[in-house]
């Protein structure tokens, strides 16, 4: 028997002025709704608004309680269910959202729930997909570590350039590194090897691209960097267990 995909949970959330705690084995992102929550993670605390997300790494517990009505839209990411670099869960911290990433907050947070019907989980990896794809994007003007590769902006360069073929030592040329050292690298700040994270990206954004009903599966497939349709038919149904047309057909009924 196959091991259940990883996949993205998303559920949107009420707490109460009752401190409580928790720890997971995934990362876990926060983000406010409506009205505000204080969180502490690993002893850092903060305050969080409709303006404002957690960002929680796998293993780190965390303290929550709120006073008042709020709501929170809160994701969690097991590894390897999408493609984010692990990076960017290094460590725990609050962080400001751009109003785009708010509103696309605002507008996921109606569809959010704890179902376990085909639908709920198909709602969650396109929802976690779009969401985790503005966090990247915000990602490039914000102050990490300097220390191996600078992740946001090879993210953001990858996601530019995905119709494209991927050429290894191109990209290791242009961040500056060898082969041998810029696979190791990128290794230590993705968490996978390049053409993995390149895989798990172009299915990201497909699956995005189809919950536009009018885009056609070729173009899909072609702008997101496979060589047609029938290839990326095959990796999308690897990866989600049904087609690419299965999935917008539930989706586009469904949602």
């Amino acid at each position: 028997m196959n091991a259940p995909r990883p996949r993205p949970a998303l559920a949107l959330r009420r707490y109460a002025a009752t401190q409580a705690s928790e720890v997971h084995d995934f990362h876990q992102i926060v983000l406010g709704v409506e009205g505000s929550m204080e969180m502490a993670v690993d002893g850092r605390g903060a305050r969080i608004d409709r303006s404002g997300a957690w960002i929680i790494p796998a293993g780190a517990r965390h303290d929550y309680w709120a006073a008042g009505d709020n709501r929170q839209l809160v994701l969690d990411l097991p590894l390897a269910s999408l493609a984010v670099p692990e990076r960017f869960f290094e460590q725990a911290r609050c962080i400001a959202l751009h109003p785009s990433i708010t509103r696309l907050v605002a507008g996921f947070a109606p569809g959010a729930g704890v179902g376990q019907s085909h639908e709920c989980h198909r709602f969650a990896w396109q929802a976690a997909a779009h969401l985790c794809g503005a966090l990247m994007h915000d990602a490039g003007n914000a102050a990490f570590p300097s220390k191996g590769l600078d992740f946001a902006r090879i993210d953001a360069w990858l996601r530019r350039h995905l119709a494209e073929p991927l050429r290894i030592a191109d990209l290791a040329a242009h961040c500056g590194f060898g082969m041998r050292r810029f696979h190791q690298l990128f290794n230590d700040a993705f968490g996978e090897t390049p053409h993995r994270y390149v895989q798990r990206l172009r299915l990201d954004t497909a699956l995005t691209r189809l919950a536009d009903p009018l885009a056609a599966l070729t173009d899909i497939a072609l702008d997101c960097g496979f060589a047609d349709q029938s290839t990326f038919t095959h990796a999308f149904t690897k990866r989600f267990g049904m087609a690419p047309g299965q999935w917008r057909a539930g989706s586009t009924r469904t949602h």
